[in-house]
């Protein structure tokens, strides 16, 4: 089967897209599939990956409030690509522009609409979440929504990384939607790798004994990860209980969480941890996962501190809120600092032994990123053998 991937929110530069499109290059080539990457970059290239298949790029302008990426400023080199490979299936992996692109394509292959982004949750949910219902969020974003209903009736299938996800696209009038998880690198994330030591030298860094609580916090250092109210809603719980929080990441909101940190010894920035293997034992050492965001599609994060056997304080809202529980960790109403301080205050009166070993118990039940691909190609080859029947 032949499979090209239009991807626009590729970059050199990294992020998670990037990270999943090399591991579909390995996965494809190992199930026999030739996969074709186009993206939006500084050239016109075709470069053979060492994994296997190829990565097309096309010359393309820089988005204005965010260099690192680029954009397709005209269908027509991205159509002649696709006339040129003549793919069985063609997927988009934008709901903007590129779902357009891809939509309009006179090819006969089957299209797949990956939706990696949620629009609506990063930014209008989140900017007008606080003082109005989502309900009515929606029907002053209807253009958005339009736009999406127009392109999405010209592919074979929509698909989504979790469940609440799939339920409002399909409430908002879009067919053929399916539901299917990322995955995480199965053998990356284990409870094994949890190390006293090193829980004790993290809290160590954050001035506090080991009998305090650790809690990580693990992703880019941009607004709608909200930092700044979980570093508020652990200061607030810190002042009844000794806590401690790591938080890993880079990126260009980080003045704002230094800000926010302010000068709380039990607070620790580290700016980006590059050795996955240290990440994982991190993960497995720490004692609970803060997550401020809600409007994410999945929460890899969050996946791979629940297969390190962490427990996890979560939104109520978003992709990561589905990977939960309540006997392994606590949820709060999302983008509220005082909902979160009360939740931890809860997450640490709770039995932490107890809570811990049900999150070890379900950590193999994670989706590896093997079984994601799986059933990605084989959703593939289903639409396919349905264009045969019809």
């Amino acid at each position: 089967m032949k499979i090209v991937d239009v991807s626009a929110f590729y970059s050199p530069h990294g992020g998670g897209v990037r990270t999943y499109v090399e591991r579909k290059f390995v996965h494809a080539a190992a199930a026999g599939h030739d996969l074709v990457v186009v993206i939006p970059g500084a050239r016109d290239e075709d470069r053979r990956m060492p994994q296997g298949g190829r990565l097309i790029s096309l010359a393309s302008p820089k988005l204005i409030f965010d260099g690192r990426y680029r954009y397709f400023k005209s269908a027509a080199p991205v159509h002649a690509v696709l006339d040129a490979e003549q793919p069985d299936v063609v997927e988009a992996s934008s709901p903007w522009r590129t779902a357009n692109i891809v939509a309009q394509w006179q090819g006969d292959a089957r299209k797949a609409l990956i939706m990696h982004a949620d629009p609506m949750s990063t930014y209008a949910y989140r900017w007008f979440g606080q003082i109005a219902a989502r309900e009515t969020i929606d029907r002053r974003f209807a253009p958005f929504w339009n736009h999406l209903r127009r392109a999405a009736h010209r592919f074979d299938t929509i698909i989504c990384a979790n469940p609440s996800f799939s339920a409002r696209m399909q409430a908002a009038g879009i067919k053929r939607v399916q539901t299917l998880p990322l995955g995480i690198e199965a053998d990356r994330f284990s409870p094994s790798y949890r190390t006293p030591d090193l829980r004790a030298q993290l809290l160590a860094k954050c001035e506090l004994p080991e009998q305090a609580c650790l809690l990580l916090g693990v992703g880019r250092l941009s607004a709608e990860k909200r930092w700044p109210m979980v570093i508020d809603a652990v200061t607030r719980a810190g002042a009844a209980h000794p806590l401690g929080l790591v938080l890993i990441g880079a990126g260009r909101d980080r003045a704002n969480v230094l800000r926010a940190i302010g000068g709380n010894p039990h607070i620790k920035l580290i700016d980006g941890i590059g050795d996955r293997s240290l990440l994982a034992q991190i993960m497995a050492s720490a004692d609970g996962l803060v997550h401020g965001c809600e409007s994410e599609t999945f929460g890899l994060v969050v996946a791979e501190a629940a297969a390190s056997g962490l427990p996890l304080i979560l939104p109520d809202q978003g992709g990561a809120s589905g990977l939960g529980a309540e006997d392994r960790g606590v949820t709060y109403r999302s983008g509220s600092a005082a909902a979160l301080a009360r939740a931890i205050q809860d997450f640490m009166t709770r039995d932490q032994h107890q809570m811990r070993a049900a999150a070890v118990q379900h950590s193999p039940d994670i989706c590896s990123i093997g079984d994601h691909f799986d059933l990605l190609f084989q959703i593939y080859a289903d639409l396919g053998r349905s264009q045969l029947a019809a």
